[in-house]
């Protein structure tokens, strides 16, 4: 077998095979072998699928693949990954003890630490549905997790797309560069035909961050939202695959 040139892959979407039948897909990052010698003591390249390394010599065959669900996707100052069960303490400090991540939706999955433990839980095992996209925005790569973002009730090849960001990380641009990134993934990558969002009409941060990101405002609902004792209008937003 010629020896891979496992540079090649790096940044694709794979699958590789080990030689002991072992099986790994995700999106590659290539090691060089003077990396993998000063960090893990290893003489040879290869390949990180997430946190696994597999070394040149260790690939039974690798290939290019076209990722489904939450695959992960990277921007310029992100890595949106899959939910981990240690994001859950993260996730709790930094947007469930925070009351304004909740104000204009009342909805605060995060809430305590036992809270953000179960919806870490539920989203890791909504993971082997195709259609679950559920993603944390890894801040530089860094395991800092300054937001989530993901996409729900799929049907009718239409879907509704949700993003919060911690305030740490706010007026970054980071909401807006995930979402640019998830549009074109549902649309381009997924095959969904209209993606859309909601957002009360005083929150002018997440109505830039849509507008931003090229969503267009297709509806309003006046007094469609209630949050407690507040009453606000309802923005209708929707990003379609042809543009439109």
């Amino acid at each position: 077998m010629a020896r891979l040139t496992t540079s090649e892959y790096d940044g694709k979407y794979v699958r590789v095979t080990d030689t002991d039948g072992n099986n790994f897909s995700g999106r590659a990052k290539y090691g060089n072998s003077e990396l993998l010698e000063c960090e893990w003591g290893l003489d040879e390249d290869g390949v990180f699928i997430e946190d696994v390394i597999i070394c040149n010599s260790q690939i039974k065959s690798i290939d290019v693949i076209v990722p489904h669900g939450s695959a992960e996707l990277w921007t310029d100052h992100l890595i949106l990954r899959r939910y981990r069960l240690d994001d859950a303490e993260q996730l709790y400090n930094s947007l469930g003890t925070d009351s304004e991540m909740n104000k204009y939706s009342g909805w605060n999955p995060y809430a305590s630490l036992e809270m953000a433990q179960e919806t870490v839980q539920q989203f890791i095992d909504s993971y082997n549905d195709e259609r679950s996209y559920s993603w944390v925005m890894d801040a530089y790569g860094d395991d800092v997790v300054a937001g989530t973002i993901g996409a729900y009730d799929y049907d009718n090849n239409q879907i509704e797309v949700g993003f919060s960001v911690a305030k740490a990380w706010q007026g970054r641009g980071f909401a807006t560069e995930a979402l640019k990134t998830v549009l074109e993934y549902l649309t381009e990558n997924e095959g969904i035909y209209r993606v859309t969002a909601w957002c009360a009409v005083d929150n002018i941060g997440s109505l830039k961050v849509l507008e931003k990101s090229g969503m267009q405002l297709v509806g309003i609902e006046r007094g469609g939202l209630v949050v407690e004792d507040r009453i606000y209008d309802k923005m209708i937003y929707e990003y379609r695959a042809d543009g439109l």
